[in-house]
């Protein structure tokens, strides 16, 4: 059970990611201050660099946390389990991670997924969390199938699947879809990215 304390936590980080994105569509993000999100929130910009290191941090709060969700799920893969229908199940689980209370809001993530489109730096910052996600995911496809799967298929495996999740989830968010119509096309595009591999 969640403590008191990390509740409290949870809620004044929330408070900051709803007030910088809230500043972020009003004003612009290189506009925007620190301070004005720490106003915002109804804290000091002490608390924020207490949840922070920068405005762009905030743009990219969850990957860690959704990060070592997917990492663990891998290292737990099921005897005897193909590689595709483990990646397939990692993207399902980690919808339903996202759904839990507190960790996805639609409109949010249309709101981020805008602001990684639009902003220089966020781009930029998009393509490296990316790739060093895609090489985490790789590198622990590769460990949990040690002896069956070389690093250049677990990479190109990774590489598809990735590949297809994103580029369909950022199609479905900026075409205005509902929650389930975003689900239903990441799962599809999870699934197809895996045809023809079902046998690796």
């Amino acid at each position: 059970m969640t403590g008191l304390r990390e509740r409290k936590k949870q809620r004044t980080r929330r408070a900051l990611v709803t007030a910088a994105l809230r500043s972020f569509q009003e004003k612009g993000f290189e506009e925007t201050t620190i301070a004005e999100i720490a106003a915002g929130a109804e804290v000091s910009a002490r608390t924020f660099f207490s949840y922070f290191a920068s405005k762009e941090d905030v743009i990219f709060y969850d990957g860690p946390e959704r990060m070592r969700y997917v990492l663990d799920l891998v290292a737990g893969r099921r005897p005897g389990e193909p590689v595709a229908e483990l990646l397939v199940r990692v993207i399902r689980a980690s919808l339903e991670w996202a759904v839990d209370p507190g960790n996805f809001d639609l409109a949010e993530a249309a709101a981020r997924m805008e602001l990684m489109l639009t902003v220089p730096s966020l781009q930029a910052r998009a393509l490296h969390v990316l790739f060093e996600q895609q090489l985490q995911l790789a590198e622990a496809v590769e460990r949990a199938y040690e002896g069956e799967l070389g690093a250049l298929e677990a990479a190109a495996m990774v590489g598809s699947l990735v590949g297809a999740v994103k580029l369909t989830a950022v199609m479905s968010l900026t075409r205005g879809d509902s929650q389930e119509q975003v689900w239903e096309a990441i799962t599809a595009a999870a699934e197809i990215s895996m045809r023809g591999l079902s046998n690796v």
